[in-house]
């Protein structure tokens, strides 16, 4: 037992020995040890799903009950994977590393708490049609990140934030009695305003950058909060965004997005049209093909492809909702 605890106290060892002291690449000396700690947590040692649960459980304090349920494995599992995370660190120094691989280190908690946000809002199984607090946490996380660095050094976390916050504004509209809302059917009063005011004040002096994901992800959101109706969403200029996203790298996800913002654009044939070639995993592509054929009026296609998401689906909510619309269509 000793032998086995020994890598976790030298880790925890190395935290208190260090922490009174480090250096930033200008010899700015940081103080909080948070920034270290998040940046310990993101070492090239992990994996991106290892960084993701240990900076949940050790910057954020999320309980590892809680990260189980946010990786859909049972919390023993999880625990031994934390337990190996931080075995892996042992010996890893405890400051602010030099150069490019600071800048690779902020890439990953970037990414890291993407990925715990994206969670939140798609639960794979369970009841939840969305868990906002796990949201919460990876919003948290970036705040504290880009409390730690110096301001307007890395445009991509304000840019990241002002996605994060764009999404988030939304939570309490999403849901209604337990029923997913779909952003169109969607009451806007009830979005987070202030959220979304602070979103767009971040995104002001980005609009003109270079491309780059989190940026364009964060410009498609903020048409859907500029839009003071469904109606009047700028549905060109999202396609455009989704092309530009495209060309920085193919992604399934992407044209999924894309083929929905196309059909919104130019009508649910074009939308089809636009899914060919999509191999994505999961109930969502045949949801949105489901829906497109749905509103050209095929009937039985339809049915097949809510059959197939529905076979694919764990969400309770959302398996709820495809239940719905299938029904709509043996009315």
């Amino acid at each position: 037992m000793a032998a086995r605890k020994r890598p976790l106290l030298e880790v925890d060892a190395a935290v208190r020995a260090d922490a009174q002291r480090v250096l930033a690449d200008a010899g700015e000396e940081i103080v909080d040890e948070r920034l270290r700690l998040v940046l310990l947590c993101a070492h090239p040692r992990l994996s991106r799903e290892a960084a993701a649960a240990l900076t949940l459980r050790l910057v954020l304090g999320v309980p590892t009950e809680d990260v189980a349920r946010l990786f859909l494995v049972p919390t023993p599992t999880m625990a031994a994977r934390l337990t190996r995370a931080r075995r892996k660190l042992a010996g890893a120094a405890f400051a602010v590393p030099p150069g490019a691989e600071l800048g690779e280190r902020v890439g990953v908690v970037a990414d890291v708490a993407y990925l715990a946000f994206t969670s939140g809002y798609a639960p794979g199984s369970g009841a939840d049609v969305l868990r906002a607090d796990v949201a919460a946490e990876a919003i948290r996380l970036v705040r504290v990140l880009r409390s730690l660095l110096a301001a307007g050094s890395w445009p991509e976390l304000d840019a990241l934030l002002a996605l994060m916050l764009l999404q988030h504004a939304r939570r309490d509209a999403r849901v209604v009695d337990g029923r997913l809302v779909l952003l169109p059917e969607q009451d806007r009063t009830r979005w987070h305003h202030p959220e979304a005011l602070e979103a767009l004040t971040l995104l002001r002096p980005l609009v003109d950058s270079p491309p780059a994901p989190y940026l364009l992800q964060a410009l498609i959101a903020a048409e859907h909060a500029i839009a003071p109706t469904p109606e009047a969403t700028a549905w060109d200029r999202i396609v455009a965004r989704y092309d530009e996203l495209l060309a920085l790298g193919d992604s399934p996800v992407v044209r999924l997005n894309r083929a929905v913002a196309v059909a919104e654009r130019d009508g649910p044939a074009a939308g089809l049209a636009a899914l060919d070639g999509v191999a994505l995993r999961g109930h969502r592509l045949p949801a949105v093909r489901a829906e497109l054929l749905s509103r050209l009026g095929r009937r039985d296609d339809a049915m097949r492809a809510f059959d197939a998401a529905l076979a694919l689906c764990g969400n309770e909510a959302e398996s709820a909702h495809l239940r719905t619309r299938r029904a709509t269509m043996e009315a």
